[in-house]
């Protein structure tokens, strides 16, 4: 990789970013988002859950939304998704993550055709 694509370089096919470095935006208390670089086709974000929060409100997607497990644990609809776990919503459907331990995610959202 040159020192350009390492530092984030944007080209027309592709822009490379390292995630420590795109500035996070507080959600809720304790839950941090940092919003990827997307395209037309797809948008992504690095979001990061402090112990015992809850996402704020329900999220309802009217395209496909998917998830990544890095760390911790996600809990969604009653349903426990450790590290490693992905999580494919399909349009129309609605959740509301939290955690007790703390977590977190890769998200990627689709954009409508």
């Amino acid at each position: 990789m040159s020192e350009e694509s390492r530092n984030g370089a944007v080209s027309a096919l592709k822009t490379v970013v390292q995630v420590d470095d795109v500035e996070p935006h507080e959600v809720a208390p304790g839950i941090l988002r940092r919003r990827l670089p997307g395209t037309a086709y797809a948008r992504g974000w690095l979001i990061d859950f402090a112990p015992g929060t809850e996402w704020p409100e329900i999220d309802e997607h009217h395209t496909e939304e998917r998830y990544f497990v890095l760390s911790g644990e996600v809990i969604d609809g009653g349903e426990r998704h450790g590290p490693g776990t992905y999580v494919v919503f399909a349009p129309g459907s609605e959740h509301r993550p939290r955690t007790e331990a703390g977590a977190q995610m890769l998200g990627i959202s689709l954009m409508t055709a």
